[in-house]
């Protein structure tokens, strides 16, 4: 129980201890309106890591999600996961643990408040139309609770949102920023529309990309809803698979996951897929959310030059442009993509640390890596691929 008698917080071991419309009223209250803002947090997504055994016991994310209820109406979730390492997260604590652990300390088990595998912003409290600040301090109470009976030693909300940082920073959190890199859509009427905002010489370094890439030999495929079939599904399999063993060691999603996607969240994803001579050679699963679409998976069975950055880069572009889409968000990581249009963007997460001195440590270290954070973005953006001041470059008559 919280301080308010009246609000009841429980924890549940997975989501078929609750109804999808029920999680889905704090997920995604916007749905009746339209495509959900977020389609990483919807029941249907989170079921499906859960139900495919990409998550759960033996995965290091076993499922913790928090329940607030207010005299028997839920007001918030959260999604949240019991970890035994910190795998799959983006937002990396491994320096922590270790320093901890180096002092006698026992880092895991920890709680994550996280969609696994998946380094994209978005509200970690879920909160029910007209509930944010109740919903949002009751699970934060709760989890502590939760954290403080199982004496685990730590509790983070990784990739939440700006405004959920701040809140939580006011109620004493930890609040932690990075990095990452996102294309903005300035209202461009087509891909040629956002090349005449870039510098000349960045303008016909992608020109000739893009002409490289479409010249591979084959054709390149968007895909949604309807238009994915299991085909599709059993080559991206083959591509998901070679990337994760050379970034991860093994792959985060099981196969029986691209099957339950086909089913459960085809209208959801993206899928641009390369073929060449009838096979496919490469693709890109992406996520599509309301104004924001979410590159998330890449891998080819051939290598061809910057089919990749055609795949996973401009193609989105194009596709946000054509469904007036405002932004891109890539995936973490990856200081090329600055280059191609995609500029350097600050991400939040919320820490709290059970154990005093090491919080005060902890809390130093993010200080100062905020404001390491701060003046990187500031440099990198300053030698964006944009025209300066909106005015035009010398050399373009020469383009």
């Amino acid at each position: 129980m919280t301080d308010d008698a009246q609000i009841e917080v429980t924890v549940i071991g997975g989501l078929h201890q609750i109804e999808a419309a029920e999680w889905d009223r704090c997920a995604c209250p916007e749905t009746g309106s339209g495509r959900p803002i977020d389609p990483f947090t919807t029941y249907r997504f989170l079921k499906a890591l859960e139900d495919s055994g990409s998550v759960g016991v033996g995965t290091g994310w076993e499922p913790r999600h928090v329940l607030a209820r207010r005299d028997g109406q839920l007001i918030g979730v959260m999604p949240c996961y019991a970890k035994n390492h910190s795998q799959g997260e983006y937002i990396f604590d491994f320096n922590w643990a270790h320093a901890y652990e180096n002092a006698g300390g026992a880092y895991y088990p920890k709680l994550q408040a996280a969609v696994p595998f998946t380094p994209a912003t978005g509200r970690r409290f879920l909160t029910a139309e007209g509930c944010d600040d109740v919903g949002m301090s009751a699970l934060i109470q709760g989890a502590v609770q939760l954290a403080a009976q199982n004496e685990l030693s730590s509790i983070h909300a990784t990739f939440c949102t700006e405004a959920e940082a701040i809140a939580g920073a006011q109620m004493g959190l930890l609040h932690r920023t990075g990095q990452q890199f996102h294309w903005y859509n300035d209202g461009y009427a087509d891909f040629d529309g956002f090349l005449g905002a870039l510098s000349s010489r960045k303008r016909k370094a992608i020109r000739k990309e893009r002409r490289v890439a479409q010249g591979f030999g084959g054709v390149i495929h968007q895909f949604t809803g309807d238009q994915i079939q299991p085909e599709h599904w059993d080559a991206f399999w083959q591509f998901y698979q070679d990337t994760g063993m050379r970034k991860w060691g093994q792959p985060y999603l099981s196969r029986e996951f691209f099957d339950i996607a086909q089913a459960e969240l085809r209208d959801d994803i993206l899928l641009i897929m390369c073929e060449r001579d009838g096979h496919w050679v490469a693709g890109a699963m992406n996520l599509i959310g309301r104004d924001t679409l979410y590159g998330r998976y890449w891998g080819c069975q051939e290598d061809h030059p910057c089919l990749h950055f055609e795949v996973c880069y401009y193609q989105a572009i194009d596709y946000a442009i054509a469904n007036g889409m405002a932004r891109v968000e890539a995936g973490a990581q990856g200081q090329h993509k600055l280059a191609r249009g995609y500029l350097p963007t600050p991400v939040h997460s919320l820490h709290w640390i059970a154990d005093p001195g090491f919080r005060d440590a902890v809390a130093r270290f993010v200080t100062a890596e905020r404001e390491a954070v701060d003046q990187d973005i500031e440099v990198l953006t300053e030698y964006g691929p944009f025209r300066k001041n909106g005015g035009e470059d010398e050399g373009r008559e020469a383009e």
